[in-house]
Protein backbone atom coordinates (compact mmCIF):
# COMPACT_ATOMS: atom_id res chain seq x y z
CA UNK A 1 0.00 0.00 0.00
CA UNK A 2 2.79 2.41 0.87
CA UNK A 3 4.50 1.69 -2.46
CA UNK A 4 1.33 2.58 -4.39
CA UNK A 5 1.06 5.90 -2.56
CA UNK A 6 4.73 6.62 -3.22
CA UNK A 7 4.36 5.85 -6.92
CA UNK A 8 1.28 8.05 -7.21
CA UNK A 9 3.16 10.91 -5.53
CA UNK A 10 6.08 10.46 -7.94
CA UNK A 11 3.72 10.45 -10.92
CA UNK A 12 2.03 13.66 -9.75
CA UNK A 13 5.39 15.34 -9.16
CA UNK A 14 6.61 14.24 -12.59
CA UNK A 15 3.50 15.72 -14.22
CA UNK A 16 3.95 18.96 -12.28
CA UNK A 17 7.61 19.21 -13.33
CA UNK A 18 6.66 18.58 -16.94
CA UNK A 19 3.94 21.21 -16.95
CA UNK A 20 6.13 23.82 -15.25
CA UNK A 21 8.98 23.03 -17.63
CA UNK A 22 6.80 23.51 -20.70
CA UNK A 23 5.17 26.69 -19.36
CA UNK A 24 8.52 28.33 -18.62
CA UNK A 25 10.60 27.79 -21.74
CA UNK A 26 13.86 28.48 -19.92
CA UNK A 27 13.16 25.41 -17.81
CA UNK A 28 12.69 23.02 -20.72
CA UNK A 29 15.16 20.66 -19.06
CA UNK A 30 12.69 20.39 -16.19
CA UNK A 31 10.00 19.22 -18.60
CA UNK A 32 12.35 16.58 -19.99
CA UNK A 33 13.19 15.43 -16.48
CA UNK A 34 9.48 15.21 -15.67
CA UNK A 35 8.80 13.14 -18.77
CA UNK A 36 11.66 10.74 -18.03
CA UNK A 37 10.57 10.41 -14.41
CA UNK A 38 6.94 9.82 -15.42
CA UNK A 39 7.83 7.14 -17.97
CA UNK A 40 10.25 5.45 -15.58
CA UNK A 41 7.65 5.34 -12.82
CA UNK A 42 4.96 3.93 -15.13
CA UNK A 43 7.33 1.22 -16.39
CA UNK A 44 8.33 0.32 -12.82
CA UNK A 45 4.69 0.18 -11.71
CA UNK A 46 3.72 -1.94 -14.73
CA UNK A 47 6.60 -4.37 -14.12
CA UNK A 48 5.66 -4.77 -10.44
CA UNK A 49 2.02 -5.38 -11.31
CA UNK A 50 2.96 -7.96 -13.93
CA UNK A 51 5.27 -9.74 -11.48
CA UNK A 52 2.54 -9.79 -8.82
CA UNK A 53 -0.02 -11.17 -11.31
CA UNK A 54 2.40 -13.89 -12.36
CA UNK A 55 3.10 -14.76 -8.73
CA UNK A 56 -0.65 -14.90 -7.95
CA UNK A 57 -1.37 -17.06 -11.02
CA UNK A 58 1.25 -19.60 -9.93
CA UNK A 59 -0.82 -20.33 -6.83
CA UNK A 60 0.45 -21.50 -3.48
CA UNK A 61 3.78 -23.26 -3.51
Amino acid sequence: MAMKIFLIVVLVLALALGIIGFLIEALLWLALLGIVLFVGTVVFWWARAKLNRRRDAAGPA
